[in-house]
């Protein structure tokens, strides 16, 4: 059959490029719900089994806030930091060509390939006071290890990719021809970048640096070398999760993780419907 001819027939007789739609929607299914819902579900149910006001004491335990403060803090500077850095290293991937381009491309990826723990001592080695980049700071008095700090930077580590990748294609499709209009209607460079690319990015720019954030507050590996989880000061809230485990104390554990998925799930849906929001402004009636 010819494609005009698989083009023109009724829609209920037109033959699928890519057969078996059921038994691949089924395997996807079955994928998220075992994998993926199972878990969180059975995590929600057993914040559930505390109840609320048990619930909120182990929240507002002080150990349990300040761990959830150093977690929130130190994501939002991380986030920060990918948002600038993320967004210069897509554009330079994209608009710009150089030896070792590609080799620098591919390196974006590291990240997600290497085990965080081995970042983490990484790390750890580099900024210590004989490191690499500590004995540098060190002179001026500034310390990173065991500090606010290295947990931020732990966490920008492991979550740049998102940002870098979330941007990146979008610039790659962007039509030239809509700059080279603007710059004809006598746009400045800086009002080309604010008028037409940054409308154009945004979208994905937000769900980057949000699924950054949401990588950052679940983060253990890359951090808990560099932090020295000290309590009170540097101990991040998954670490405090895994050591109610370790003390059978299930319910804390339930509840520190259950506050921050939702913390995650809230930025999620939110970053979503701005993303969608701004996605139906940019559409012409």
């Amino acid at each position: 059959m010819s494609v005009a001819a698989v083009i023109d027939a009724p829609a209920g007789r037109q033959r699928r490029v890519l057969p078996g739609f059921g038994l691949t929607m089924g395997v996807t299914l079955t994928y998220v719900g075992i994998i993926v819902l199972l878990p969180v579900i059975a995590l929600f149910l057993k914040g559930a089994e505390i109840g609320p006001v048990r619930f909120w004491d182990i929240v507002i335990a002080p150990r349990t806030l300040a761990a959830l403060r150093l977690t929130v803090t130190a994501a939002a500077l991380a986030t920060a930091f990918n948002a600038l850095y993320g967004l210069l290293m897509a554009w330079v991937l994209v608009r710009y060509r150089f030896p070792g381009r590609r080799l620098l491309d591919a390196m974006m990826d590291i990240p997600f390939a290497l085990p965080t723990a081995v970042a983490g001592l990484a790390l750890t080695a580099l900024f210590s006071q004989n490191g690499w980049y500590g004995q540098l700071l060190a002179p001026a008095g500034v310390s990173v290890v065991y500090t606010i700090w290295g947990v931020a930077i732990a966490m920008s580590f492991t979550s740049i990719p998102f940002v870098v990748r979330t941007v990146q294609p979008i610039l790659e499709d962007l039509d030239p021809g809509l700059e080279e209009a603007a710059r004809t209607l006598g746009a400045s460079p800086f009002q080309i970048f604010a008028k037409v690319i940054v409308p154009a990015i945004l979208p994905a720019f937000l769900i980057g640096t949000t699924i950054g954030f949401a990588r950052s507050l679940g983060e253990f590996g890359a951090v808990i070398f560099i932090a020295g989880n000290l309590p009170m000061k540097t101990e991040i809230a998954s670490l405090l999760a895994v050591i109610r485990l370790e003390e059978y104390d299930y319910n804390g554990a339930a509840a520190i993780a259950l506050t921050l998925v939702a913390i995650a799930l809230v930025l999620l849906v939110l970053s979503n419907w701005l993303q969608s929001r701004l996605t139906r402004r940019r559409v012409p009636a």
